[in-house]
């Protein structure tokens, strides 16, 4: 199925199920990323790297780096590797970038975004951008109150406007948290991530977490993002037109740290921690730069000072993490 095709498709589920023609934006969201046989997320084709025909770029192309930095990080927390198996959810297929540190765990078991990963008793879970690739909500301080966007699907084009209710009483108790901002002031907020986060810390198992994503706090938001942090990625071109090509651009905004941090604690967490990723992994995994950085090894240098730097990898993303 070629873009057009697919974005056509998207539309018509939508317009099946939209009231009055509008459907809320979240579930745009949620069917260009995920709908059966149709989201972008359930398509097999290659999506991170640098190769033709991708479309962004994450820590985990530069491969076992990743991953050894991952289980010294993880060893710094929990200590002993051997009795806790290591997940990732949210992996892109055909990585492997933990395979040279799997003897060091108990096992490694690997999750593609959208699956239901099944977590052991002692485990490291580890989430690489699995919250921004969520599906968000979109709101608009508009009267002197905020407001929950949707789109238009029963045009000939898709169009926004403000739903005259909220899409869930999730939605309205996040709006009515909200303080006011500007008239016309949009603020993106990934809900869902909320949930799966906590469906992913619940069972009580022990060890710890580790989560490397970019994001903002709400405060932030309302201080410096007007048009919201919601873009489109496609052919490592970024875009606001969020409403075109749909099933075949990734849909992401910046997630909201001061609303994770809480579920963390809540699912009983302790020494959590936001950090630039490079301040994480210098923390954390500082033994293991150290040696990359005197082996000698030019090309190794150069993958950790991009995942490292702060003109790179290092302040773009954060790292949330917490040991139980």
């Amino acid at each position: 199925m070629d873009a057009q095709a697919r974005h056509a498709a998207i539309v018509d589920v939508l317009r099946r199920e939209a009231r009055g023609g509008v459907v809320p934006l979240v579930r745009l969201v949620e069917a260009a990323l995920y709908a059966p046989g149709l989201g972008y997320y359930v398509s097999e084709r290659s999506r991170v790297g640098k190769a033709t025909g991708t479309d962004f770029t994450t820590a985990a192309v530069l491969g076992p780096m990743f991953g050894e930095l991952i289980a010294a990080a993880a060893q710094t927390l929990v200590g002993d590797l051997s009795s806790h198996t290591l997940v990732e959810v949210g992996a892109e297929p055909g990585q492997a970038h933990f395979a040279s540190v799997a003897p060091s765990f108990a096992g490694v078991r690997v999750f593609r975004v959208g699956e239901k990963p099944e977590l052991s008793a002692h485990t490291v879970l580890v989430a690489n951008e699995l919250l921004d690739a969520q599906p968000f909500h979109r709101f608009v301080l508009q009267g002197g109150g905020w407001r929950e966007l949707g789109v238009r699907v029963d045009g000939a084009e898709l169009t926004v406007e403000a739903l005259a209710d909220f899409s869930s009483p999730q939605a309205a108790a996040f709006a009515a948290s909200l303080p006011l901002a500007s008239e016309g002031w949009l603020l993106d907020a990934p809900l869902a991530a909320e949930g799966l986060l906590e469906r992913l810390l619940g069972g009580g198992w022990s060890g710890a977490v580790i989560l490397l994503d970019y994001g903002k706090t709400v405060a932030q938001c309302l201080e410096g993002s007007p048009a919201g942090t919601a873009r489109a990625y496609r052919h490592h071109q970024l875009s606001g037109a969020i409403l075109e090509n749909l099933g075949t651009q990734d849909l992401t905004c910046h997630v909201l740290w001061d609303r994770l941090e809480p579920i963390l604690v809540a699912q009983g967490f302790r020494s959590v921690r936001l950090e630039r990723q490079e301040a994480f992994f210098v923390k954390q995994a500082g033994a293991a730069m150290e040696r990359i950085m005197t082996s000698g090894d030019n090309e190794a240098t150069g993958r950790l000072r991009a995942l490292t730097h702060p003109a790179h990898f290092g302040a773009k993303f954060q790292v949330l993490s917490g040991i139980r």
